[in-house]
């Protein structure tokens, strides 16, 4: 029987690219979108055979009715307070109200589970909505997938191409685990999908150290890349704050600051994962880092 799985998000990056994947498995995809969407990502979602709801989003009632028969409900939402909690336990409830068995909340992110509160700002506010999620009448799967590795090439300073430098804060043996959004967004449709999920599923496109970002990009360059190590995590805390204070806005997505915070969280040490959940679904051709680099032509210059 043709699966129904429900999402929010699906005009945005990840989103739409696990409504693709959705779509390649033959599911029927019923997408939640706000009033004002615009009318070419509605009729381009349409075109690919997706069953597209203009609701008022703050309306549980009006979501839950077009939630009915689904047996997911998939969040791809991206903001703040106001999208990742508020917007998500609305679609979670109406969710609940439909009936539909099991949500998989807008995480796809590094595994946040032991961190405190109080260091990461959007993580926090992730940990805040599982609290309530937790707390309800149906099942959840989380899927931690470690740093886009696509944010390489654009947000992440990691490689510093032009310096031809690896930017590393503390230990350089430190491994870091990386997921394409492509790969994230396959193994979210194959998870959508499959009724038997568990709590937490935590997958790695590849993973490397800063070291072996120095080997890899010295390779695939021809050029000699070093590490450019500023000081250790407590300089990084201390800049996060400095750059945080003088912040012209603190409501942005992703600040400077926030950024930091994210590189900082990857290079403690206290995210790698225990267990990888990558041959769960056996179809995923797993994106390396040399792959994804060589794909997208990178600018070495």
């Amino acid at each position: 029987m043709r699966k129904v799985i429900i999402i929010a998000g699906a005009t945005g990056n990840l989103g739409g690219k696990i409504v693709n994947a959705l779509l390649a498995k033959d599911a029927e995809v019923r997408a939640i979108v706000r009033l004002e969407t615009d009318p070419n990502k509605v009729n381009e979602l349409q075109q690919k055979g997706v069953k597209v709801f203009q609701v008022d989003t703050n309306n549980k009632s009006e979501i839950s009715k077009h939630c009915i028969g689904a047996s997911c409900f998939v969040s791809a939402l991206s903001g703040l307070q106001e999208t990742i909690i508020d917007a998500q336990k609305i679609f979670l409830d109406a969710a609940i109200e439909a009936n539909v068995p099991r949500f998989i909340p807008s995480d796809y992110s590094i595994d946040f589970t032991n961190f405190k509160e109080g260091n990461n700002r959007n993580l926090d506010f992730r940990k805040q909505f599982h609290r309530y999620l937790d707390a309800q009448p149906i099942s959840a799967t989380t899927i931690f997938n470690g740093p886009f590795m696509d944010l390489l090439i654009t947000d992440m300073p990691l490689i510093l191409f032009k310096q031809k430098r690896i930017l590393c804060w503390g230990n350089s043996n430190q491994i870091i685990e990386l997921t394409t959004t492509d790969n994230t967004a396959e193994f979210t449709a194959a998870a959508a999908i499959d009724d038997n999920t568990p709590r937490y599923l935590r997958v790695a496109g590849d993973r490397l150290s800063c070291n072996d970002f120095v080997t890899l990009l010295t390779t695939l360059t021809s050029s000699q890349y070093k590490l450019l190590k500023p000081g250790g995590i407590r300089r990084l805390n201390f800049l996060i704050k400095v750059t945080k204070f003088f912040s012209p806005s603190k409501n942005d997505l992703y600040p400077a600051w926030q950024g930091m915070q994210y590189m900082r969280d990857m290079m403690e040490g206290r995210v790698v994962f225990q267990k990888y959940d990558n041959d769960r679904y056996a179809n995923i051709k797993w994106t390396s880092v040399k792959e994804f680099l060589l794909k997208e032509k990178f600018s070495a210059d």
